[in-house]
């Protein structure tokens, strides 16, 4: 398929792709992770508390780079569908703590395996060298469209 330049034509436009892979692969995850009890709005703390332990809500909030009323809304929804628990902070008697419960834990290591096969999945056929390709102009698309936030480090060999 040729690019157009024309703006009518979408399908022609590599943005439109990049929509409908990121829509589908949203969608392929979330059918992995709900059977754990995760969702896709989810990973930022569930990664971030499986490698910090407990954090305070305001450490997540500048960890994930999200506003502080969408964070008290996540936490909420993640403490009622059982995956972290709200614990006093032990030296900040007017700080909360949040954690993982046991039972998240455990699963984090079956919703990283899923997730990877998924990706995996995504690209299969390509040659090494075409995934390094694909991977460094991804990020030159995400870095035209703004700061690529420290916590997305470019891999060794700068793609």
């Amino acid at each position: 398929m040729k690019y157009s330049p024309d703006p009518w034509d979408p399908v022609s436009h590599p943005a439109f792709w990049i929509n409908q892979i990121s829509r589908m692969l949203v969608r392929d995850f979330e059918a992995q992770l709900r059977p754990l009890g995760f969702g896709m709005a989810y990973l930022p703390v569930v990664s971030a508390l499986a490698e910090y332990g407990p954090l305070q809500q305001k450490q997540l909030v500048e960890m994930i780079g999200v506003e502080q009323p969408t964070m008290a809304a996540l936490l909420a929804r993640m403490e009622r569908d059982g995956v972290v628990e709200r614990t006093p902070h032990p030296t900040d008697k007017r700080s909360s703590r949040f954690d993982l419960v046991a039972a998240a834990r455990k699963r984090v290591p079956q919703a990283r395996r899923a997730l990877a096969q998924t990706a995996e999945q995504a690209l299969t056929g390509l040659k090494p060298g075409e995934r390094d390709a694909l991977l460094g102009l991804l990020r030159r698309v995400a870095a035209n469209l703004g700061d690529v936030p420290d916590r997305f480090p470019a891999p060794p060999g700068g793609a």
